[in-house]
């Protein structure tokens, strides 16, 4: 819709509004939209950073030249300086602030990396009422239970290992399986045993004296 819009453009008449567009550019940028943003999150529970942030993201999109083409519709006097102006701005509010929000995140220090989500050959949909859940854990260097098989664990009864990923490969596990360090679990699980299985999985080796 971007580029479609943007056939009404004309670059030749974008060139005498570069002064106005600049200014209602930068004002919306770095005082119309922090303080209105600042003011309605006033009483949300966001640190000041994520606030800044969201002040800072308010990229315009098609929205704002569809709104600017009514005037041309219209027919009201200087709407097509009006659209061009409007366009302007958007243009500059995606490349200005477009390009900047990974250095502004990581300068807020909001930056996180990318998690790519392991895909399982198993799905499970939760049933409401039900307070079962499929639970992914992860095996730690030097755990307890690396080396003991599944039978010897003590996991509760509401609690089920039903899928093991070692080296890139799956594999349902039985009683006699042994966990290595390392290994991703799927556990079938209740949210009251949920702990216990944590402690149980989670635990590593206590340290022989010397």
């Amino acid at each position: 819709m971007f580029l479609t819009l943007g056939l009404l453009v004309f670059p030749s008449r974008i060139i005498p509004v570069i002064g106005v567009g600049l200014a209602c550019s930068f004002f919306l940028m770095l005082i119309a939209r922090p303080v209105g943003v600042l003011i309605s999150l006033l009483f949300a529970r966001l640190q000041w950073r994520e606030k800044v942030l969201v002040s800072w993201v308010g990229l315009r999109g098609a929205v704002p030249i569809v709104l600017a083409t009514f005037p041309l519709l219209a027919g009201i006097p200087e709407a097509e300086s009006i659209f061009h102006v409007v366009f302007f701005i958007v243009l500059t509010s995606a490349l200005f602030q477009g390009w900047s929000i990974p250095a502004v995140s990581r300068l807020l220090g909001l930056q996180a990396p990318f998690e790519r989500k392991q895909r399982y050959p198993i799905e499970y949909a939760p049933v409401e009422g039900d307070d079962t859940r499929l639970e992914e854990l992860v095996i730690p260097f030097h755990a307890a239970v690396a080396g003991r098989p599944l039978v010897e664990l003590g996991l509760p009864r509401d609690a089920l290992i039903v899928l093991v990923s070692r080296n890139g490969s799956f594999f349902v596990p039985g009683g006699g399986t042994v966990l290595e360090e390392g290994d991703i679990v799927q556990v079938l699980v209740s949210g009251t045993a949920l702990p216990e299985v944590r402690e149980i999985l989670l635990s590593l080796k206590e340290e022989e004296p010397e």
